[in-house]
């Protein structure tokens, strides 16, 4: 069924279309999947040793934006793409 799918998908829109729009959410997913496991690391770092929290709060939110930045990027250049 799926396979049906992506191949209509190739053929009506052509394949760097069904590429771009793969790769956009994949880089999504990707960064969604990384931003958890980087807040799921703070939360038991800081469960561990509270008095770092601070430091590992900002260090948790510096990695996220950097995550988001790439994402976005792949995103964007999965768009001109289209």
């Amino acid at each position: 069924m799926l396979m049906s799918i992506l191949l209509q998908a190739a053929a009506g829109a052509g394949l760097a279309k069904l590429g771009a729009g793969l790769g956009a959410g994949l880089a999504a997913i990707g960064a969604g999947m990384g931003i958890g496991r980087i807040g799921g690391s703070a939360m038991e770092g800081i469960a561990r040793q509270p008095e770092a929290g601070g430091d590992i709060r900002m260090a948790m939110i510096i990695a996220a934006a950097l995550v988001d930045a790439v994402a976005l990027f792949a995103i964007v250049v999965c768009g001109f793409i289209l």
